[in-house]
């Protein structure tokens, strides 16, 4: 059909003619003159465009999910339900997420207000807020100029969790969201979304330049910032076979390159601290309830979160095209700068992590500018395997920032294998970075400061691991680089 069809605010639209590299934003205030959600900075930063969409969990049950809508174009949100900061509008009163807003005086001049309000609408509805951590996680994308943030933190404190039984609990429980198959075109500008791997696999071939997108969080800083308007896009979003966490009987983790970050952060958690402590920090929740395993991936960053993680951890890559699947390991994946191993029209269809053996320490380490909603300067993964007698038989460093793709560090591994785990021989490990990295010198640092933050990354793993092996991060916490105590 050549037609986008979604719920907004209980009321289904359908309509054409609108170009696929419109944003949400765009149409909710241009069109629709839904002007309560504000454009601030148009690239996922400010939050003052968060709107709730309704999404399958990995257990396929419906969630509310606040998002950045000057990141999502029209055609993602086919046969989904959308709603703005004016769905609360009542004749029964404030929505609890208002209410206690204004009970705790949260707004002063009111521009980043609702979008502020749409992060505590998804917050009232969770069940999963039993950290003290998960409050500030579940804000961090929202900025406010004018009040003080213990107002708005209050405000979360007070209804969060408190899943209030009203109108938009009732429809959640019977939201199944629709099918999202699409063919959409508009002037010159198509949209795909197959909705089997063989329609992929038919798209693909008689397109072979089209550019593959799922969550669009990278895709849409390209559209707002640089004004791209892609020839032909094709998603990834309605295929079922590339979504999805399972647990294999050997314990491997394969985690579905089109799943929502969100959700591998939650299953992570007390299963796999080193991929857990880099989420926490990848993006605000807007951004991680769009970005996925796959797109973080394959546009093959240098300072990709993800990569040093999966590296360090060993983990492989699952390949697939209309001639099968292949696996390749992680640090074979990335070839060059923005380079990867795909194939012409293969995809990225999950991702293998084996389980950590007995004697394992692992961790990982993210520095930026800014605690949250930072792109890293430097970030880091590391894992060693001892033996009874304390000595190295295992490591994988692995480093993003440091050079043209992330990488691992085997000059230093060689250095600590073989040998005592113990902070002489960390320090000769730590000396030997230069001889596989050349980091550049930018905005972010110098290549003397990333040379010296990767040499110290590596001590503070050898301090943080001897306590606690494989740490959480505790809780109140400044930064992923924490030294001394283990983590909880």
């Amino acid at each position: 059909m050549n037609a986008l069809r979604f719920c907004l605010n209980d009321r289904w639209l359908e309509f054409s003619g609108i170009a696929p590299s419109t944003t949400l934003l765009r149409y909710l205030r241009d069109t629709q003159r839904l002007t309560g959600t504000k454009e601030g900075c148009a690239e996922g930063d400010c939050g003052a465009c968060t709107v709730v969409v309704v999404e399958k969990d990995v257990e396929g049950k419906p969630s509310f999910r606040a998002v950045n809508s000057c990141l999502l174009l029209l055609p993602m949100l086919h046969g989904k339900r959308i709603y703005t900061v004016e769905a609360l509008n009542s004749a029964e009163g404030l929505h609890p997420a208002q209410a206690a807003l204004v009970e705790h005086a949260g707004s002063q001049c009111g521009y980043c207000t609702p979008g502020v309000v749409m992060s505590l609408f998804e917050a009232a509805y969770r069940t999963d807020l039993d950290e003290p951590w998960k409050l500030d996680a579940a804000l961090c994308g929202n900025l406010c100029r004018c009040t003080g943030y213990r107002s708005i933190r209050d405000a979360a404190k007070q209804v969060a969790g408190s899943c209030p039984k009203d109108r938009f609990s009732d429809q959640l429980a019977g939201a199944a969201p629709g099918p999202m198959q699409l063919t959409y075109s508009a002037g010159p500008q198509r949209f795909v979304t197959p909705g089997s791997l063989g329609e992929l696999w038919d798209v693909l071939e008689a397109n072979p330049a089209a550019r593959l997108v799922m969550g669009g969080t990278d895709l849409g800083l390209e559209i707002t910032k640089r004004y791209a308007e892609p020839a032909l896009l094709v998603s990834l979003e309605a295929l079922e076979p590339l979504r999805g966490i399972r647990e294999q009987p050997d314990g491997t983790a394969w985690l579905g390159a089109a799943t929502f970050l969100t959700d591998v952060e939650a299953w992570s958690r007390g299963k796999l601290p080193p991929l857990e402590r880099m989420l926490r920090y990848f993006g605000a929740r807007q951004v991680k309830n769009r970005a996925t395993v796959g797109g973080n991936l394959c546009t093959a960053s240098p300072i990709g979160d993800l990569a040093p993680v999966l590296l360090a951890l060993g983990a492989r890559f699952v390949l697939a095209s209309r001639a099968g699947e292949r696996r390749v390991p992680a640090e074979e994946f990335f070839l060059a700068y923005r380079k990867t191993a795909l194939g012409p029209r293969e995809v990225l269809a999950a991702v293998e992590v084996p389980p950590l053996p007995p004697g394992a320490r692992a961790s990982s380490y993210k520095v930026s500018k800014r605690r949250e909603m930072d792109i890293s300067t430097v970030s880091a993964a590391f894992f060693v395997q001892l033996d009874d007698g304390g000595r190295v038989t295992a490591a994988r460093l692995a480093y993003g920032g440091m050079a043209a793709t992330p990488a691992r560090s085997r000059s230093a591994e060689r250095v600590l294998v073989g040998n005592p785990w113990g902070l002489e021989t960390v320090t000769a490990a730590a000396n030997e970075l230069t001889r596989d990295f050349t980091p550049l010198t930018d905005h972010r640092g110098s290549a003397a400061y990333r040379l010296l933050v990767a040499r110290n990354l590596l001590r503070g793993f050898h301090d943080e691991t001897a306590g606690t092996p494989v740490p959480r991060l505790p809780h109140p916490h400044t930064a992923t680089a924490h030294v001394g105590g283990g983590g909880a």
